[in-house]
Order: structure tokens, then C-alpha cells, then sequence
């Protein structure tokens, strides 16, 4: 049960990154003035879509907790990163981001890491 809590979280703050790129890439470039950029921001928080992140951040948030009742940390806490891969993956989908030889290189990297720590 706790990596399924670990896979929530990972999940969860996946769907939180990309749905902050989305919102904000159909909101346009941010105005200069200061006042504009606040008023610029806060209508993109007050999207239906930005609103999910904040349940999903808390939930992701109490998944982790519930994992850590019965994992190491220092076991647990390597599977994170698999949200680097699961973003870049998402973001090459979704958003038609390149994913170049040496960022495959680097999540290969992250992977590789995961493995090897979630040996011991």
C-alpha cells in the first residue's frame, strides 16, 4: 500500500506541473507593470483548472505522509524523481517540448538511480 500512497504522490504533483504550464501558456506573456502582473496572475489561480492543483497538492501532500508510516525516507524519498521523467515525458506530449539526447541521457540517469536506491 505505501508505494501505491508513493505513486499517488508522484501523479498528483505530475498532474499539478503540467496543468500550471498549460494554464499559463494560454494565458499569454506576463505584463510589465507590477499591478498587472499581480492581476495577471491572480486571474490565472482563479482558473477552475489552477483551483484542482491546490487539492491535488494537498492530497499528494497526505499520500506522502501515509507512505512514510511504514518507509524509510531515505527508501522512499528516491522514488520523487521519477516525477522528472513522468514531466519531461508529459511535456514532450503535451506541450511538443524537445526531449533531447542528453535529457534522455539525464532521466536515464534518474532512473538508473532509483533502482539502484531502492535496493537498499
Amino acid at each position: 500500500m505505501s508505494y501505491l500512497y508513493i505513486s499517488m504522490t508522484i501523479l498528483l504533483t505530475v498532474y499539478g506541473q503540467i496543468i500550471v504550464k498549460w494554464k499559463v501558456m494560454e494565458a499569454g506573456a506576463m505584463p510589465e507593470p507590477i499591478m498587472d502582473k499581480l492581476i495577471f496572475l491572480f486571474s490565472i489561480l482563479l482558473n477552475p483548472w489552477m483551483l484542482s492543483v491546490i487539492p491535488a497538492t494537498l492530497i499528494a501532500g497526505l499520500c506522502w505522509m501515509a507512505a512514510m508510516t511504514k518507509l524509510d525516507l531515505s527508501h522512499a524519498y528516491p522514488f520523487v524523481g521519477l516525477t522528472f521523467v513522468l514531466v519531461a515525458a508529459c511535456s514532450a506530449v503535451f506541450f511538443h517540448e524537445p526531449i533531447s539526447l542528453v535529457k534522455v541521457s539525464g532521466l536515464s540517469l534518474i532512473v538508473a538511480g532509483i533502482i539502484v536506491s531502492s535496493q537498499g
